[in-house]
C-alpha cells in the first residue's frame, strides 16, 4: 500500500509557472506508475500526465502537452509535475495517483492523494 501527499498548488498568473509534488510513504514506491489527474471546476476529474516506474516513459494529455513536464525521484518517493505557461483553464484541484499498471485510465488508479489547488488568473 501507499499513501500521496500533494503540495506546490497555488494562485499563479497566466503565463506563470509552478511545480507540483507528489510525496508518497512506504518502500515500494518505485513498484507504482504514477498520475496527475485534474478536476476543474463543474467538471469530472480528468488526466494530465503519468509516468512509469522507471521514469522512462510518460503520456501527456493534449491540452497541457510542451508545458507541463512530469518527472520521478524514486529514491526520494517523489513525482513532480513541472506546469509552464500556465492558462486560466488550468485552475483545477490536483490530484497524484498510483498504479500498477502503466495507463492514462483513471479507474487502473487505486491510491490517490487528497489533491492541491491551483488557481491560474487571467
Amino acid at each position: 500500500q501507499v499513501q500521496l501527499v500533494e503540495s506546490g498548488g497555488g494562485l499563479v498568473q497566466a503565463g506563470g509557472s509552478l511545480k507540483l509534488s507528489c510525496t508518497a510513504s512506504g518502500r515500494t514506491f518505485s513498484s507504482y506508475n504514477v498520475g496527475w489527474f485534474r478536476r476543474a471546476p463543474g467538471k469530472e476529474r480528468a488526466f494530465v500526465a503519468v509516468i512509469s516506474r522507471s521514469g522512462y516513459d510518460s503520456r501527456y494529455a493534449d491540452s497541457v502537452k510542451g508545458r507541463f513536464t512530469i518527472s520521478r525521484n524514486n529514491a526520494k518517493n517523489t513525482v513532480d509535475l513541472q506546469m509552464n505557461s500556465l492558462k486560466p483553464e488550468d485552475t483545477a484541484v490536483y490530484y497524484c495517483a498510483a498504479a500498477t499498471t502503466f495507463g492514462v485510465e483513471e479507474g487502473r488508479y487505486n491510491y490517490w492523494g487528497q489533491g492541491t489547488q491551483v488557481t491560474v488568473s487571467s
